[in-house]
């Protein structure tokens, strides 16, 4: 078995570096208020196709974290596949301890980490299960071994005897559902256990980074004024 080398901090060529001398100036580019559009999503549009053509990998990756029932917290990396005004959809083992938790405490926190440009985006809300139709929609339009897999991490989160058990599980299950040929459809069904949420955002905060630290902060957050469905409150927060 392969093992990683960890180096210590008296190698000579690859010193371990001090988290506390890493520093950077953040270069980017202003947010002023005036250049607000009034709809949170119109800049989450825009700030995700600057950073697409940045060529920033994975763009649509974004933290998740949730909560248990009894408050304890967790958080890992999911991918945004849909948003829009009903919020931000992602997809996962509904059993997992993501889908546990949701269970308990639907309500979630997402955050966008798009370093290179110097900015980030976080949203905050309930989450509500997608419809199984809607779960079926996009499950059909991943690939061949992403569905497989799926099916062969049925117990996401839980304990396995190790790589070799779950390669044999996949093994499995591609006889039992072959791939179809070129041009055709196969049979590989929804698992029971899989399926979507959409975070509702109640708050939508952008940060840009700014030098010497003096960052711009926007939080955007649902009006509570009456009648005033759909609209939102903004103000700039101190970095």
């Amino acid at each position: 078995m392969h093992k990683a080398q960890v180096r210590g901090s008296d190698a000579v060529d690859s010193p371990t570096p001090d988290p506390a001398r890493l520093r950077r100036s953040y270069e980017g580019d202003e947010l002023t208020e005036p250049a607000l559009p009034a709809d949170p999503l119109a800049l989450f549009a825009a700030w995700f196709a600057d950073v697409h053509a940045f060529g920033l990998a994975e763009p649509n990756a974004m933290v998740l974290a949730t909560a248990s029932a009894d408050g304890v917290p967790s958080a890992r990396t999911v991918l945004l596949k849909g948003y829009g005004p009903q919020g931000f959809r992602f997809f996962t083992n509904l059993t997992s301890d993501k889908g546990r938790d949701l269970a308990g405490n639907p309500r979630a926190a997402l955050v966008f980490p798009w370093h290179p440009m110097y900015r980030q985006v976080r949203v905050a809300g309930p989450v509500l299960e997608l419809p199984r139709e809607e779960s079926a929609a996009y499950f059909r339009t991943r690939p061949y071994g992403s569905r497989i897999g799926a099916w062969a991490s049925e117990h996401q989160s839980g304990v396995i005897e190790g790589r070799e058990m779950l390669e044999r599980r996949y093994a499995e299950l591609a006889e039992r559902w072959p791939e179809a040929p070129v041009g055709g459809e196969d049979d590989v069904p929804l698992p029971d256990f899989w399926g979507g949420y959409r975070v509702v955002p109640e708050t939508i905060e952008f940060w840009q980074g700014r030098p010497d630290r003096l960052h711009d902060r926007i939080r955007y957050r649902r009006s509570t004024t009456p009648d005033a469905s759909g609209e939102w409150d903004t103000v700039r927060l101190s970095p």
